[in-house]
């Protein structure tokens, strides 16, 4: 009864003030008609009057195409087939704008029958997230879990295996984390891989291994408590930060493949949002930022600006940026991604490049460790 009422009202004031609008061009242009010669042209509509009434009439085409009228009472459903929750979550909680630039997806994704299972769509979930729909409207469902879920579940990052029982396979093309170690080992769904040599090794200057991340941190006086790890596919930086009693969180997608759900099984933090999102982290409260292969040339530069800004934000003073293997060409890295950095202002504490392996566009790596002011 109240929304309707206010709609009403809405509505009401919207058509006063196109009539108020209205009165006034006439009035305006009956002034000039009785002070120029009958055969003058009349002045074209301003602009801003044009505006105006394009955005009243506008927003009431939209009340009223997105509401059910309210002439018939005995009608309680709308009549443009929008789903009721996708209706009923505009009004009690934001959801990303750009999710309105896709309705088909959109739509999709919000009809589902309210109380029962929830349609498994995450690759729906992904190409709305990946198309800046973020957050996704909530729904009132069930989430579904796999047929028979192991009860035991390893509390070492680094696990012999990782049990497929746990996991909905049906969107992706391997059914078993074996699979995945077999189409590629480097993907990170074999922690026992990675036991002793993940982050531990030092091969090349591009290798930052974590005793001597800690080492520079302990010298510098900057402990290393809480970390982010952009893109960290299933955690495995993470889990080894772990072992030292470091909590480190990893932003990750699942593109093709398990990453949340194998970070999960390990026990560690998967934050499922894509490298277009703000963080969601508060300002100033992390040690330390890893970018690692997800962050690279293949981002826009005016996207990656923002993001090593909000990498900024969340990191507090005397933090640390770590940029894992960023590769691009080296002219491109002297002119275009190096400036970029260096907008920051940190201090360079590690920077070092490498030709990369069998490139033929002259591309290069880039390791660099980089300290945030203590105060600017």
């Amino acid at each position: 009864m109240g929304f309707t009422m206010g709609l009403n009202l809405v509505l009401l004031l919207a058509m006063v003030a196109t009539n108020i609008l209205s009165l006034y061009h006439l009035s305006t242009t009956t002034l000039i008609h009785s002070s120029t010669p009958p055969t003058a042209t009349p002045p074209p509509v301003p602009d801003y009057l044009i505006r105006q009434l394009q955005t009243i009439r506008a927003t009431i085409s939209h009340l009223t195409r997105h509401h059910p009228s309210t002439s018939n009472p005995t009608s309680s459903t709308p009549t443009t087939g929008i789903p009721q929750d996708l209706l009923l979550h505009s009004r009690l909680s934001p959801i990303g704008s750009s999710c309105h630039n896709h309705p088909d997806l959109l739509h999709r994704y919000m009809n589902y029958t309210p109380f029962s299972i929830c349609p498994h769509d995450p690759d729906l979930q992904e190409t709305l997230i990946l198309h800046g729909c973020q957050p996704l409207p909530r729904r009132r469902c069930f989430s579904r879990t796999p047929l028979k879920p192991s009860s035991s579940l390893p509390l070492n990052p680094f696990p012999s295996s990782l049990p497929d029982s746990n996991l909905i396979w049906t969107h992706y093309s391997c059914k078993t984390f074996s699979c995945l170690n077999h189409q590629n080992p480097l993907l990170g769904f074999d922690p026992a891989r990675e036991s002793t040599s993940s982050f531990m090794a030092f091969r090349s200057e591009l290798d930052l291994p974590v005793p001597q991340l800690l080492q520079i941190a302990k010298a510098a006086n900057s402990l290393i408590r809480l970390g982010l790890d952009v893109g960290g596919a299933t955690g495995s930086f993470a889990a080894r930060m772990k072992l030292y009693n470091i909590t480190v969180v990893t932003t990750t997608m699942n593109l093709g493949a398990p990453y949340s759900e194998a970070a999960a099984l390990r026990g560690l933090v998967p934050l499922h949002v894509p490298l277009q999102q703000r963080l969601p982290v508060f300002d100033g409260v992390l040690d330390l930022v890893r970018c690692g292969h997800a962050v690279n040339r293949w981002i826009p530069v005016t996207m990656m600006e923002f993001l090593f800004f909000d990498v900024d934000r969340v990191l507090r003073a005397g933090g640390y940026l770590w940029l894992d293997r960023f590769f691009s060409k080296r002219s491109d890295l002297d002119n275009v991604y190096g400036p970029l950095i260096g907008k920051l202002g940190y201090k360079k504490v590690k920077w070092a490049t490498a030709d990369k392996p069998n490139s033929k566009n002259g591309e290069v790596y880039l390791t660099a460790l980089l300290q945030k002011p203590v105060s600017k």
